[in-house]
């Protein structure tokens, strides 16, 4: 039907010198009917669709190409798509206009580029777009070459795609990191075997200064040795990936407790904290042992940032979807390049730091449905927010989802 419909509208459009008057009328009133359709079926695109000459100057743009581009109705046509894709305009080649048509073969037949690129844009707010360009039109000769543009907002499957790779690459990390620290279990356990056997040994040899300092030295190592026991159980515990076991907790009590367990450390260093709730915070569903983890990551970093007289501020906020802890220190700030890398696995700016802290807070994070974000400057001090979902949030959405 379609095709008959534009066949006789071209014949039509062929005489139209033999039209009379109502005729005329007629036939302009369905080609207003027949544009609005199009633009309405255009307009409801979820890609933005463009037409160009070949300079680049857009001639048509539908809803969705102004809202992805930031620009209104009245400012896109006219535009020259090179001047709003910066780099396009190269990867597009010789100038279509000096482009000579081929000897002996229509113009339709040229070699006319067809192009898929991507590339991103700040405004009206950072995102990704996918750009396909293609030539259309009969292309006959003498005809001006025109092509349409297509662009498709790829920000959530490329930040989802990236999200995959991130987490498969710290997995691998953090899998062969947990095979060495179990690997070195084994020596350990040796050790502690051939000093259990050096210490029945000195029991049976007489009581004299050198089997007195022989037993302390075998002690020492004994100690050294647990110690080094303790630090790769609690490294497995913190980086084996294990879904968290969530139930309903008070996020001011877990941080009370883990502020009271490093109290002493904060008085040595000479610092002070400051914990401030606006009120009774919304339970949230959490891991309570892991929660320890991320609060102890957190101002443990916070402490070793700041000299004496330092001062760690710790604030709450409550939204209608969310609960936020602040953690503000008066430490010596990060430099701008190095914030981009903090949750790089092994990446430290501390000496003797082992650059996993925040990653595996970030990892715990985001398995309970929230988000760490860091705020720093350097020689002012560092913020750092977690964002926790309510639990009656979750509850409300699950409600209003299920149906009778």
């Amino acid at each position: 039907m379609a095709g008959k419909k534009n066949t006789s509208l071209e014949r039509v459009l062929g005489r139209l010198d033999a039209l009379d008057s109502a005729t005329l009328a007629n036939l302009v009133q369905r080609l207003a009917r027949e544009r609005r359709l199009f633009e309405e079926i255009f307009n409801a695109l979820q890609e933005g669709v463009l037409v160009i000459g070949g300079d680049g100057t857009i001639e048509y743009a539908n809803a969705s190409a102004h809202q992805l581009l930031g620009l209104g109705a009245s400012d896109l046509p006219g535009q020259v798509l090179w001047r709003l894709v910066p780099g396009l305009r190269a990867s597009f080649g010789a100038s279509l206009d000096d482009q000579p048509p081929v000897p002996g073969r229509p113009r339709r037949e040229a070699a006319l580029p067809v192009m898929i690129r991507e590339f991103e844009l700040t405004y009206p707010e950072s995102r990704t777009l996918r750009l396909y360009l293609v030539p259309f039109g009969d292309g006959e000769q003498g005809a001006a070459r025109r092509f349409a543009v297509i662009l498709t907002d790829i920000t959530a499957d490329k930040r989802t795609t990236e999200r995959r790779i991130e987490d498969e690459r710290i997995s691998s990390i953090l899998l062969l990191a947990a095979g060495v620290a179990h690997e070195l279990g084994n020596p350990l356990n040796s050790l502690t075997i051939h000093l259990q056997l050096l210490e029945r040994k000195l029991k049976k040899l007489k009581s004299g200064p050198e089997t007195s300092a022989l037993a302390e030295s075998v002690e020492v190592c004994r100690d050294e040795v647990r110690r080094l026991d303790g630090i790769i159980s609690n490294f497995l515990d913190a980086v084996r990936p294990r879904p968290p076991d969530l139930a309903e907790t008070d996020l001011t009590e877990v941080l009370a407790e883990v502020l009271r367990f490093q109290r002493n450390e904060f008085a040595d260093r000479g610092v002070t904290v400051e914990a401030e709730a606006s009120g009774v915070l919304p339970p949230v569903l959490a891991d309570r042992n892991q929660l320890k983890q991320v609060f102890f990551n957190i101002t443990k970093n916070a402490f070793e940032a700041m000299q004496p007289g330092g001062k760690l501020r710790i604030r709450s906020r409550v939204d209608d979807e969310s609960v936020f802890l602040l953690f503000g220190d008066t430490g010596s700030g990060i430099k701008q390049e190095d914030v981009l890398r903090l949750f790089q696995p092994y990446y430290t700016t501390k000496p003797g730091g082992h650059g996993l802290g925040l990653m595996i807070a970030q990892r715990i994070m985001r398995e309970h449905g929230g988000h760490l974000g860091i705020e720093s400057k350097e020689g002012v001090g560092t913020i750092v927010t977690l964002q926790f979902p309510r639990k009656d949030r979750r509850v409300r959405m699950l409600g209003s989802g299920s149906g009778p």
